[in-house]
């Protein structure tokens, strides 16, 4: 549904975006990661045809938006990060505002009004001045007029910034809700909401790709070292030592009533400790390796794409 091929975008003498290239497939949640001034809004802003890139191909559900702008532009839902709202209308006149500018036709603007009302969970609050509403509500009209006319891709820029955590989760939830039909393409800081989210995950720094895929795939790219947990009724100082003199382990730490072990990638460190601490009849009680969270991989990715290119 998503299509970019070495996209670049430069400002001048900035240059945002720097020869990305990615696809996106239809029905995918896909999470578009970077810090500031990675080039995340910038790309947004161009599957979102507001304005052209510098170099590269874009296809939207198959289409050029240079050759084909309008049909693009249909088929994209964009909510920008600080969306603009008119305080002083009402929802559902705000929607009906929308579904006017999107070209729908009149004899389908109520009935897609109504639709997006409750998609969003916006019935009760139809009639308020968009003003009036929480943080999350005015998130929800953004959604809601994204969603308008129906379109099979979403783009959404931070929708969650700026929310209490009852509020991301339910702006999590309709995000969610959305997914299987609908393409999904959204950028967040909130690394745990992505990874609840997203089947995959792009990430972005310097206006270069750094990283593509899911959150084991991204771990086994970066080389992820282990991390085992093991709990044992043992000497604490034996059982330490015991761990420290393993193969491939380079740390080992109390944390509680748990031993943490970290090693290189390579080295089977739960077998080998499970082994260790049956061999001196000491109870296991505990014994698992931890996945990196998405946090750990977006730094070290972001970080290693961060460097300076010879």
């Amino acid at each position: 549904m998503i299509e970019v091929r070495d996209l670049t975008k430069t400002f001048g003498a900035v240059e945002a975006v720097r020869g990305i290239s990615f696809r996106v497939e239809a029905g995918e949640i896909v999470g578009f990661l970077g810090p500031n001034g990675a080039g995340k809004t910038t790309t947004m802003r161009i599957l979102a045809g507001i304005f052209p890139p510098t170099s590269g191909e874009v296809r939207i559900a198959g289409r050029d938006p240079a050759r084909d702008p309008l049909a693009c532009r249909r088929a994209v839902g964009y909510f920008p990060e600080y969306a603009p709202f008119y305080p002083d209308l009402r929802v559902a006149g705000y929607l009906r505002f929308v579904a006017r500018m999107k070209r729908l036709p009149r004899a389908e603007r109520a009935g897609a009004v109504a639709q997006v009302l409750a998609w969003c969970g916006l019935e009760g609050v139809a009639g308020r001045r968009v003003g009036t509403l929480s943080k999350g509500y005015r998130q929800r009209v953004g959604l809601a007029q994204a969603l308008c006319g129906n379109p099979p891709i979403l783009i959404l820029d931070e929708p969650t910034i700026g929310l209490d955590p009852e509020q991301v989760v339910e702006i999590r939830d309709l995000v969610r809700a959305l997914g299987g039909s609908r393409t999904v393409f959204f950028s967040s800081h909130i690394l745990s909401e992505v990874e609840a989210l997203c089947e995959r995950v792009i990430v972005v720094a310097r206006g270069r790709l750094v990283g593509e895929g899911t959150a084991r795939e991204l771990s086994e790219r970066v080389g992820r070292r282990q991390r085992v947990v093991l709990r044992v009724d043992g000497p604490a100082e034996a059982v330490a030592t015991a761990l420290a003199a393993l193969p491939g382990v380079e740390r080992v730490a109390r944390e509680a009533a748990a031993f943490v072990l970290e090693a290189a990638a390579s080295a089977d460190v739960a077998r080998a400790a499970g082994e260790a601490m049956a061999a001196r009849g000491w109870t296991i009680r505990e014994l698992r390796e931890e996945m990196p969270d998405l946090e750990q991989i977006f730094l070290r990715l972001v970080r290693d794409g961060a460097r300076p290119q010879a």
